[in-house]
């Protein structure tokens, strides 16, 4: 059997202000024509599918048409909810798509498989839906589950049993933030917002491969254990990370091998560092002409209207900004340094009130009280 996986598509993000959905569907078509020639069974979307929880219409109609033609290649899609999905909106149609294309959406239906048939037998796909633990605590109310760590714990543990009274292969599908993952610049306060922390890769026992989904960047953190990436760059901290998918091929015994395959880059991405004249004029920048540019100029003193000059030359430069030789420092974090380093909205809060309090940062009381407020909203936003 042939797996192709896939994830973070995210569709409907903008690219700084411009649309992606366009640059997105190529990609997609691309993708559609590797399942052909790979003669793949079956594609897996490891959560966030969209990249809000109230898509446009236009992100509805994209996702039909690439669910249909990834069908109409051969091969059957199952597709997990991820953290910026709603899961509703997501599943309400699960139920009146086409045969050949599941949707998991539900966390009450974890450990539960999908079987599909090859010349060796079944293998078993153990869909995990992003789970937030202040929402799926009501389902496993007999569980303490405070962390994403224990969360998906628990969730592994019903696959598990499930795999123990039917033993056989499985892939299971996840959202989420493993452990020994290499995060992207410029992204990682979105990987960990939300109370999402760590999870421990030995949770992942089990499956002959998990298919995991949260991370932009291609990562492999066991033979077995991998994170696909998105298929498209949506920030310019994942300029150098390729876009593809894995090929993943199941014989008799398990895992066989895996492959990756690459996907096309509608625009290459470039930052570019250097005095605002060099920029302007240097001939080494010409092959950048048409690339996505973030521009960053090392003048004394900024520049007037910086972008309209930059545009001149670089019509899909996107950001802009004065990065001057840095000054000595005292050895002190600024307030907008800390923010920045900030990966969760605990982190953001201890930085705003070690600003206020002079150096003071949250006590362990307060931390744990931010954590159920947060909760508290997360719960509320949901059913919002």
């Amino acid at each position: 059997m042939r797996i192709l996986h896939t994830g973070d598509w995210h569709i409907g993000r903008t690219f700084h202000g411009h649309a992606t959905l366009d640059a997105l569907r190529g990609v997609l078509e691309a993708m559609t024509a590797q399942v052909r020639e790979h003669d793949v069974d079956v594609v897996v979307i490891a959560g966030d599918v969209f990249d809000s929880a109230a898509p446009a219409p236009a992100c509805y109609t994209l996702l039909t048409d690439a669910l249909a033609a990834l069908r109409d290649a051969g091969a059957r899609v199952i597709v997990t909810s991820g953290n910026h999905d709603s899961a509703a909106r997501l599943g309400f149609q699960a139920k009146l798509l086409r045969d050949g294309i599941h949707v998991l959406t539900d966390p009450r239906a974890v450990g539960r498989a999908i079987e599909i048939e090859d010349a060796d037998g079944p293998v078993r796909f153990y869909g995990i839906p992003y789970l937030e633990p202040a929402i799926v605590r009501s389902v496993w109310p007999d569980v303490e589950l405070r962390t994403q760590a224990q969360t998906m714990a628990h969730a592994m543990g019903l696959v598990r049993e499930d795999l123990a009274s039917r033993p056989g292969r499985s892939v299971a599908i996840a959202h989420c933030f493993a452990a020994g993952v290499e995060v992207t610049p410029g992204v990682e306060r979105e990987i960990r917002q939300g109370t999402l922390d760590v999870v421990p890769l030995r949770t992942f026992d089990g499956p002959d491969y998990v298919a995991l989904g949260h991370i932009h960047g291609r990562q492999q953190l066991e033979d077995r254990v991998r994170y696909a990436g998105a298929p498209l760059h949506y920030s310019f901290g994942e300029q150098n990370k390729p876009r593809g998918s894995w090929l993943v091929t199941m014989d008799a015994a398990g895992l066989a091998g895996v492959e990756w395959l690459e996907l096309p880059v509608p625009r290459p991405l470039k930052t570019l560092h250097d005095t605002f004249d060099a920029l302007l004029s240097d001939p080494v920048y010409a092959e950048y002409e048409n690339a996505w540019v973030a521009a960053e100029y090392t003048d004394p003193t900024p520049r007037l209207e910086p972008m309209r000059a930059l545009q001149q030359r670089f019509p899909f430069c996107a950001t802009v900004s004065h990065a001057p030789p840095a000054r000595p420092s005292d050895g002190r974090a600024s307030y907008a340094e800390r923010v920045s380093r900030a990966r969760d909205d605990v982190e953001l809060i201890d930085a705003f009130l070690t600003h206020v309090r002079g150096g003071e940062g949250v006590t362990d009381a307060e931390r744990e009280l931010i954590r159920e407020i947060i909760d508290e909203r997360v719960v509320a936003e949901a059913s919002a």
